[in-house]
């Protein structure tokens, strides 16, 4: 676990675990660049339409709060990096 918060690219993941960290990574940094070619990387790795739209839901709904936690300067939980000066 430790590897995959440090680096998730170098991390010993699964196939499908890390087509769901591309796909994460990608939605939340460009998400205007996201194309049909990235929900077929998925279902190569034997996702369907129903687990790529959960996989969607959770991405964008951590995205969000995160943003909202941001804005408000939320306490974060002891093990959090600190917020950058």
């Amino acid at each position: 676990m430790r590897a995959v918060l440090e680096d998730w690219r170098a991390a010993p993941l699964a196939g499908v675990d890390r087509a769901l960290c591309a796909y994460a990574e990608k939605l939340t940094r460009t998400p205007a660049a996201m194309t049909a070619a990235d929900a077929d990387a998925l279902r190569a790795q034997g996702l369907d339409d129903v687990a790529i739209h959960d996989c969607i839901q959770v991405v964008s709904y951590f995205n969000y709060i995160n943003r909202i936690a941001d804005a408000v300067h939320v306490d974060l939980e002891p093990e959090m990096p600190p917020y950058p000066e």
